[in-house]
């Protein structure tokens, strides 16, 4: 009888042993995994914040003449968010609609202009706002260009490269609709030097179409929200591990 009297005592410790070596391995895996995962959306939204925090601040300084010769990385830097001054002749026939762009939930385009700058051969990308799309996508809106030389004012930005394409895209030829703004394909389908930057058209310029662009803090406290569910998985995970391993047979 008293051989019999011990067995569930065995039992459990096995069974807790099995707790232990099983959950651990499995919270050695599952651990690191969700903190990673809570720290990368935690940069991203750090990220964010911090070129909101500078474009805020440099927006606000005297606006900057656009440089007439070739930049290199650190000029690039320098002017990133700065309020910048052109002068120059838009190239009609270069300009591009990029596709699905959305403004309050409505489809769109945005569109790109060159604007060859006054006595330099650098042209310079143009964002010049944003179009609504036709209710029958295949016609594209009119976004008709200035003629002759004009005079306006723009924040510089580096548009992300980090893209997908839903299609492949023509790698000859000029294409009126893009799916995204790639600076390389823009580089590679024209005769002159541009810029890795872009002007977003201030409101007040002539010429634009809707300009209200978006925050580039745009979702950073949805990245602080998803950084807090994936430590709170791994604390989960950590608590229902203590949890059967600490628990009375």
């Amino acid at each position: 009888m008293s051989q019999y009297a011990r067995r569930p005592g065995r039992a459990a410790r096995a069974s807790r042993r099995q707790v232990a070596l099983l959950g651990g391995l499995l919270l050695a895996f599952l651990l690191p995994a969700f903190i990673s995962l809570g720290l990368w959306q935690w940069r991203k939204a750090e990220a964010k914040t911090a070129l909101q925090t500078e474009l805020d601040s440099r927006s606000h300084d005297a606006a900057i003449a656009m440089p007439m010769t070739l930049l290199n990385a650190a000029d690039i830097e320098s002017l990133r968010h700065h309020r910048i001054m052109l002068r120059g002749t838009y190239d009609a026939a270069r300009q591009v609609l990029i596709d699905n762009r959305l403004y309050r939930e409505q489809a769109g385009y945005h569109v790109i202009t060159p604007l060859h700058l006054a006595g330099s051969d650098l042209h310079v990308l143009v964002n010049r706002g944003w179009l609504p799309a036709p209710a029958d996508h295949r016609l594209l809106p009119v976004a008709e260009v200035p003629a002759g030389e004009v005079e306006l004012t723009g924040i510089a930005v580096q548009p992300s490269q980090r893209f997908f394409n839903l299609t492949p895209q023509p790698t000859s030829g000029w294409a009126a609709v893009w799916q995204n703004l790639d600076l390389e394909r823009f580089h590679a389908a024209v005769p002159y030097p541009l810029p890795p930057i872009v002007i977003q058209l201030d409101a007040t310029a002539p010429g634009g179409f809707v300009r209200d662009w978006p925050r580039p803090d745009e979702r950073a406290d949805r990245h602080r929200s998803y950084a807090l569910q994936w430590f709170g998985f791994a604390a989960a995970s950590l608590g229902i591990w203590v949890f059967f391993l600490s628990r009375k047979p």
